[in-house]
């Protein structure tokens, strides 16, 4: 009879919730033992409620079985791995930079093999790590890395991380709890091997540089990265079959652990007509393709190039170059839709009316 009452005074809604959390969780693919341990939580907290307990844990346990039902435990996507197409694709995203296509391009060859002998295997090569100053191409490289295997990529910045729980998560105990950046990248991917770009690892906070370090040692490293345990899921979580790419501007403050996990590829600085080819070739068609204007409404003459990077100086990369044709390209755009003309070709006499 006390049970009966029990049952009869739950509000309806919370029995709801409990029957939308068991559907949730028996549609996920899950492994069994994680499957099984959500399953004792909800039946945990449905009895808890029975007896006056707090929403409060009803919301935690929702939270969780979000999480957990949207990993890919199992979704994975099939790897290109055509080195002839990386190659073009390369060189149509990238002007010059001939050994480091190389070094990618040997990369990738590894893990074609790798597929090739082993099918159905984990591909695992080295962790490439692009260090160079800001606006050289790093993580260009690394989309291109992506692009190039058919795999998703999903980043992760370090730019002032200041805990390694950010990366790592928080027990689920507190209401506001949340998974770390790896598993929010793993749920955002939506496939078990993304390339995962842990983006400038030299600017985490100081204080935190150490225990964050300690996380990335277990990221880099196949022999622990099977075996990833986030707080807030507290069940092993297999990233083996993802690709870490890494980028700095410098190694100063890099752990040594790291680092030996880790394959630098130095990043050169462009000289001044690199800056003008790739202004040329890939950013201003970038910028035309995202605007919507046609090659015929925008021609730049040679000569407003050159002076357009020199004045730029000893900028290793193209960032001011980029902010300057981005706002040719938004000056002729306003220009068009204002009526003052269909087409414009921007010279040395006029470029004062389109570069900042």
């Amino acid at each position: 009879m006390d049970n009966l009452s029990a049952n009869q005074n739950q509000p309806q809604n919370s029995l709801s919730e409990i029957d939308k959390l068991r559907q949730q969780l028996q549609s996920a693919k899950l492994p069994a033992n994680l499957h099984d341990k959500a399953l004792q939580q909800i039946e945990r907290i449905n009895l808890t409620l029975k007896y006056g307990g707090s929403m409060t844990q009803l919301d935690i346990t929702a939270k969780y079985i979000d999480w957990i039902t949207h990993i890919p435990w199992e979704t994975k996507s099939e790897d290109t791995l055509d080195i002839n197409k990386a190659k073009a694709f390369l060189d149509n995203n990238h002007f010059g930079l001939e050994a480091i296509k190389r070094r990618v391009l040997e990369y990738l060859s590894v893990l074609a093999l790798q597929k090739k002998m082993t099918p159905g295997s984990a591909l695992h090569a080295s962790n490439l790590f692009f260090v160079g100053l800001a606006g050289t191409g790093k993580t260009t490289f690394a989309k291109s890395i992506a692009e190039a295997m058919g795999r998703k990529l999903v980043r992760i910045p370090f730019g002032g991380l200041s805990s390694a729980l950010d990366l790592r998560g928080q027990s689920k105990t507190s209401p506001e709890a949340e998974p770390g950046m790896v598993v929010r990248a793993l749920r955002r991917a939506g496939t078990r091997n993304p390339v995962i770009l842990l983006d400038e690892l030299d600017r985490c906070t100081p204080e935190s540089r150490s225990s964050i370090m300690g996380v990335l040692i277990e990221l880099l490293d196949p022999e622990q990265n099977s075996g990833y345990v986030d707080y807030f899921i507290d069940y092993p979580i297999d990233l083996s079959q993802c690709l870490f790419v890494a980028t700095a501007n410098n190694t100063n403050t890099i752990a040594t652990a790291v680092m030996d996990r880790l394959e630098l590829i130095q990043m050169p600085s462009y000289n001044d007509e690199e800056k003008i080819q790739i202004g040329k070739r890939f950013v201003l068609a970038r910028f035309m393709k995202e605007s919507g204007l046609t090659p015929e409404q925008l021609t730049i003459e040679d000569g407003v190039w050159t002076k357009m990077v020199r004045p730029l100086g000893f900028e290793p990369g193209i960032r001011s170059l980029e902010r300057e044709i981005e706002g040719i390209v938004r000056k002729v755009a306003y220009k068009i839709v204002s009526g003052q003309g269909a087409a414009f070709t921007v010279t040395e006499e006029n470029m004062k009316e389109f570069v900042s």
